[in-house]
Order: structure tokens, then C-alpha cells, then sequence
């Protein structure tokens, strides 16, 4: 297992991520878009494998499915770090740009293509969801 590090584009949040990712993907969705002017490629871990150093800022919003997403962002930069849904409170949405390795991990998937500007590229090896795929399934161990 690899340790993943991140951090914010001014350094004031860092963060560890202590297990590898559940999923990574390619959000389309109208609300990655504004974050991003684009697609976002974003990595699902567990949220208590995840060490956050600094102060956060949180914007609450509904989301297409019905949840609450929680965004949260450096104060000072404006680097949009980490969601969660209220539909999944075990779970945080991480982005992958703030990782020190973007290419340690690998998109296996576009989802919310159906919002996706008519420009937008899609890798034909990649899966695609036209909308909210459905809950990752995660094996406990006993």
C-alpha cells in the first residue's frame, strides 16, 4: 500500500491518505465543472484514512441525488480539496490534482457524461455512467 500526500496550491492544508483509494473517476457533473472549468478526476477513500493538517473552508450544497455534499477548500489559495456526501459519510472525495503523485493513480471511469460539455474528451478505454453511479460496494473484513 502506498501513502499518499497531498496538499493545497499556497501549502497551508496538507493531508496523508493511509489506504488505497475505493475508486477513481472522472466527475462531469455541473458542480465539478464549476470547480474546475472541466471534468474533475477525483479519488474516493476511506475518511478515517485520511489526516487533514490546516484550516479548511466548507461550502454546503444539495446535490442532483438528493445529499448534501460538503466541499471543502483552502481558505487562502482557494484549492478545492476534498468532498463528502451525506449519503456517504464514510467516504471522502479527494482531488486527485492536489496529490505530490497524480499519476500514482489511474481514472477507471467518466461519470455524469450526460452533463459533459459537447467538447469534453472521453477516454473510449475508460467505463462511463451517464448520471450518479451506483454505491461503491466495500468489503469489511470480520
Amino acid at each position: 500500500m502506498e501513502i499518499r500526500k497531498g496538499s493545497c496550491l499556497c501549502g497551508a492544508v496538507k493531508y496523508e491518505i493511509t489506504a488505497e483509494p475505493i475508486a477513481t473517476r472522472i466527475c462531469w457533473c455541473r458542480d465539478c465543472q464549476h470547480i474546475a472549468s472541466n471534468g474533475t478526476v477525483n479519488i474516493i477513500v476511506p475518511s478515517a484514512e485520511l489526516s487533514i493538517s490546516g484550516e479548511l473552508g466548507v461550502f454546503k450544497k444539495g446535490a442532483d441525488s438528493g445529499s448534501t455534499v460538503e466541499r471543502r477548500f483552502c481558505p487562502q489559495c482557494g484549492s478545492h480539496l476534498f468532498a463528502n456526501s451525506s449519503a456517504r459519510p464514510l467516504f471522502t472525495v479527494v482531488r486527485v490534482g492536489t496529490l505530490e503523485n497524480p499519476s500514482s493513480v489511474k481514472p477507471s471511469a467518466n461519470i455524469w457524461t450526460d452533463s459533459a460539455p459537447d467538447w469534453a474528451c472521453f477516454d473510449s478505454a475508460l467505463e462511463k455512467a451517464t448520471h450518479q453511479p451506483a454505491p461503491i460496494k466495500v468489503q469489511t473484513q470480520n
